[in-house]
């Protein structure tokens, strides 16, 4: 298996040099633009996102027991828990779908059972506080609303169908008993406290700036965003050195290195697609704008359709959608098709197909994505007629 996926990959590289017009100003352009986008994602995005969720993830194998995971997360886990909690994870990780990938990784590695770890997974970029206000400001309180509910509903439901479609099913009994009677080296307050103080410096460090419309408590909490992250940096290496010994830390910096392998590679190949296919945001990429701007025009269903895939293949960063949307729609977008770009853009991304993909696998990936569209696509249509 690895030395196909090796082939494959030696062999698409050799594909896309050999064939592509390097020469041609359309392309080199969208050459440019991919690296643009690379360069916008590694400079605003990795040090204040993806490298505290990388920490955040490897903490997990060291704060959290794989008992506990399975117990409240597990396919044998009481559904309300297990999907209320997940559903919700959003509206504390003001995060794009890029980095929530870490930690989806990390609570399904944990032992959490395959529904409520999708629906995790997609409702940490999409049950955004901020998002949603910013939505309802700019683009209508209808459109915040709607958004609002159909991020949460889709997140149980994406979650509920996966498991029931690959019937996912609780682990083993022996090992949750056998890890539940380890003893417990920290106490829940410790443990909680630890990942409060971690999840608080990722919030801040990723707050972004309000509009002026947003209320003075968001304005005040971006003035201060980096002395408040720097706070909760210097309290989380105080309680690391006070909740683990130095086994442990070494531990935490292994399994923090071993998600980097695995993910960092793979989400800067996908920007570098999406930067090539689609451009960023006001610039073009190898696809012109007109065509898509054409393509998502008024509500019928191809259009909702059309905004909802690329919604899912375009990588947008923590409310960036709302002021592309703005645009798309003066230019004639429906409110449908807006509404589905919404409900799949935030969720899903080139680069973070490519990361679940290496997690949960090809088959499983690719039923969630159809999920993710097909939901998009049916809550466009209400909305756009109604």
């Amino acid at each position: 298996m690895k030395e196909r996926n090796i082939f494959l990959t030696i062999a698409a590289l050799f594909l896309f040099l050999y064939f592509v017009p390097f020469s041609s100003p359309k392309v080199s352009a969208a050459l440019l633009e991919a690296f643009y986008l690379l360069q916008d994602y590694v400079r605003e995005h990795t040090l204040t996102c993806l490298i505290p969720a990388l920490f955040i993830a490897g903490a997990m194998s060291i704060m959290v027991s794989q008992a506990s995971v399975v117990k409240y997360f597990g396919a044998g886990a009481k559904r309300i828990t297990a999907y209320g909690v997940a559903s919700v994870s959003g509206s504390v990780l003001a995060v794009c779908s890029c980095t929530v990938l870490p930690l989806f990784a990390g609570i399904y590695s944990r032992g959490a059972g395959l529904g409520p770890a999708m629906a995790f997974a997609y409702s940490g970029p999409a049950v955004n506080i901020l998002a949603i206000i910013l939505t309802a400001r700019v683009l209508g309180a209808e459109m915040g609303i709607a958004r609002a509910l159909g991020s949460i509903a889709f997140s149980v439901i994406i979650g509920l169908l996966m498991a029931l479609i690959f019937k996912d099913q609780p682990k083993q009994e022996t090992s949750v008993k056998k890890a539940s009677r380890q003893k417990e080296k920290r106490s829940v307050f410790e443990v909680i406290l630890f990942f409060s103080v971690m999840t608080a410096g990722l919030v801040f460090a990723t707050w972004a700036k309000p509009d002026s419309e947003s209320g003075s408590l968001f304005t005040l909490i971006y003035s201060l965003k980096w002395y408040l992250a720097a706070v909760c940096l210097i309290m989380t290496v105080i309680l690391s050195f006070r909740t683990m010994d130095k086994g442990e830390r070494t531990t935490w910096l292994d399994e923090t290195w071993h998600y980097a392998k695995l993910i960092i590679p793979l989400l800067f190949i996908g920007v570098f697609a999406a930067g090539f296919l689609l451009g960023r945001p006001g610039y073009e990429g190898v696809i012109p704008s007109s065509i898509i701007e054409s393509l998502v025009g008024g509500n019928s269903f191809s259009s909702v359709l059309t905004a909802s895939v690329i919604g899912a293949l375009m990588y947008f960063a923590t409310l960036t959608e709302i002021p592309i949307l703005q645009g798309l729609m003066g230019a004639g977008m429906g409110k449908g098709p807006a509404l589905a770009l919404l409900l799949s853009g935030p969720a899903l991304s080139l680069p973070s197909m490519l990361v679940i993909r290496s997690v949960i696998g090809t088959k499983k990936t690719l039923v969630y994505i159809c999920l993710v569209i097909i939901m998009s696509v049916c809550a466009g249509m209400i909305y756009g007629k109604f």
